[in-house]
């Protein structure tokens, strides 16, 4: 893929990993859409990027995720990605956690990217690619934070299954699993209070990373052991 130009779809603009990743897409010269949850910070984002689509979802509304790919494919004339930066977390051990903050996670973590997809892959041209940050959880389950693992995870499988269908179709899929990265994100939980966390890492690191990860057409962003990013053309 070349970013000079694309049409991307950023879901989840107004985040601080999302609105890095529109900064770094846009510095590259890409045709960036915003889309976001609070109408009052994705104005303020969108200003940074005039003529840029600017569009309104809810993670609880599937239906509003599949307006925003419209939108979004409508104002810039068809969409080269489409790639989600958001999520919930919650902390607490999994006996204590509570049905309803699971299902909230699930719909955040999983059913809302997958509807983004969906959409975006119904429309979208060989060449093109979808991503989402599902996180080193999907790998590596923590304790203490089981449902958020498993929402992560979930979604990482979503896209191992959607990429075998993808391929045939000329279409990429990455997934991109970085560790603990300094945006606040475990400070904000919609349950519990996140344990004692190493120094996170620099989200510009990441997202300049996930740049070039797309431009390689990989599949498989992750941080090693050491925490080297490492890209991976094709997901095992």
């Amino acid at each position: 893929m070349d970013i000079n130009g694309a049409r991307v779809l950023v879901a989840g603009a107004t985040g601080v990993l999302g609105g890095a990743l529109t900064a770094e897409l846009a510095g590259r010269g890409a045709r960036p859409a915003l889309a976001g949850r609070d109408p009052a910070r994705l104005a303020e984002a969108a200003r940074a990027y005039p003529g840029a689509p600017a569009l309104l979802f809810d993670a609880y509304d599937p239906a509003s995720c599949v307006r925003a790919v419209h939108g979004a494919a409508d104002a810039l004339g068809g969409l080269d990605a489409v790639v989600t930066a958001f999520g919930a977390v919650a902390f607490g051990r999994a006996a204590g956690l509570g049905d309803e903050i699971a299902e909230h996670l699930t719909a955040v973590n999983v059913l809302a990217p997958a509807a983004f997809f969906r959409a975006a892959l119904a429309l979208m041209a060989p060449g093109s690619l979808i991503a989402a940050f599902t996180g080193a959880v999907a790998e590596r389950p923590q304790a203490g934070m089981a449902d958020y693992s498993a929402s992560k995870a979930a979604l990482s499988a979503w896209l191992s299954a959607a990429r075998r269908e993808a391929r045939t179709t000329g279409i990429r899929v990455l997934d991109i699993r970085p560790g603990h990265l300094d945006t606040g994100f475990a400070d904000r939980p919609v349950a519990g209070t996140a344990p004692p966390l190493p120094p996170g890492g620099d989200p510009r690191r990441v997202v300049a990373a996930v740049a070039d990860a797309m431009a390689a057409d990989a599949e498989l962003l992750r941080t090693a052991p050491d925490g080297t990013l490492v890209v991976e053309r094709r997901a095992r």
